[in-house]
């Protein structure tokens, strides 16, 4: 990263605290081989989220290996309209990509848009904008993968009946949207005698995802499985299970961090957690903002070459780092993220 936008974050000035054109990211500074350097924008939903936080060590892995200058920044929660922002303000600063974890689809994309004019690289990361807002989108995993999955396990769980809540981050976020559509159509088509009774936001908070499921337990005395899927859910929900003293009566599942549910898959609070390597998505993030800003990287490619990690597929305007990976009392110690 270029010295003074080490010294502003050093600092803790953000970005989108009214500064005007810097020459942080355009001051002409060149990389070994004489090209001009790189600087890649990356936008998580919220810094504080141990999810974009390991996303985030990828990246600078990703950002070291190429040589580019990467700033990090984002709203500390879940905020639309603070994440507008931001991408105002990498406007007016004139990065080379910006690679946006979004909150809201709709509400991003006119900035991002604004962007593409200003002949700014786009992708998104994690969760879309709309298609026309963006060049790529790199998914974690398909969303019918994720919703399948998600599904599957907790039928597996409750023995294929009973009733089921998910706590989800915010009902206005795109990806998870999309992963309750899929979740719907495969207990609608395999599991029938699966009845979901309850969708509750937790903004991304453990403190709001345990309170939500407090009272989910205590309204429902039928409810067999909580399933969150967004990784402060998955932890939250596990404290509240286990203080209401229904571990193993009530399953716990989700989409989560291994490092965050370690205890409560151990103690048999959680059963199952969901993911795919968030450090990877970080580091795949980065090259392909690289590559895109490069031009190495066209409309209309199958394959993209991301660094160590070898070759990702390519389908239509989505690049794929893979499928959903189970975490379980067998094998979760073998990870650290």
């Amino acid at each position: 990263m270029k010295k003074i936008i080490s010294l502003l974050l050093v600092a803790g000035i953000a970005f989108v605290s009214g500064c005007g054109k810097s020459d942080s990211s355009n001051s002409g500074s060149t990389t070994p081989d004489g090209g001009k350097k790189i600087t890649v924008a990356l936008m998580p939903k919220s810094k504080g989220n141990a999810y974009f936080i390991s996303c985030k060590k990828g990246a600078d892995k990703a950002a070291k290996e190429l040589g580019v200058d990467l700033v990090f920044d984002g709203p500390t929660d879940p905020d639309p309209a603070k994440q507008n922002e931001i991408v105002e303000n990498w406007i007016t600063l004139g990065v080379d990509a910006i690679a946006v974890a979004c909150e809201n689809r709709e509400g991003i994309s006119t900035a991002l848009r604004k962007a593409k004019a200003k002949g700014i690289k786009v992708i998104t990361y994690d969760a879309d904008a709309l298609p026309d807002a963006r060049e790529f989108f790199v998914n974690q995993a398909t969303p019918e993968g994720i919703g399948f999955t998600l599904m599957d396990e907790a039928a597996r769980l409750c023995g294929n009946e009973g009733e089921f809540a998910i706590i989800t981050a915010s009902l206005t976020a795109g990806n998870m949207i999309e992963w309750q559509k899929h979740i719907e159509a495969r207990r609608a088509d395999k599991y029938p005698n699966m009845k979901m009774i309850a969708l509750r936001p937790c903004d991304d908070l453990k403190d709001k995802a345990q309170s939500e499921t407090t009272a989910l337990l205590s309204a429902n005395a039928n409810l067999k499985c909580i399933m969150a899927i967004c990784s402060p859910g998955v932890p939250g929900a596990a404290e509240a299970v286990k203080q209401a003293g229904k571990t193993g009566k009530v399953k716990v599942l989700g989409l989560g961090l291994p490092n965050e549910n370690r205890r409560y898959v151990h103690d048999g609070v959680t059963d199952s957690v969901i993911l795919w390597n968030t450090e990877d998505l970080g580091y795949l993030a980065v090259f392909a903002a690289d590559s895109l800003a490069k031009g190495t990287l066209k409309t209309g490619d199958k394959t993209i070459k991301v660094g160590s990690m070898g070759e990702y597929q390519i389908e239509g305007d989505s690049i794929l780092l893979g499928k959903p990976f189970i975490f379980n009392k067998a094998n979760i110690d073998q990870f650290d993220f």
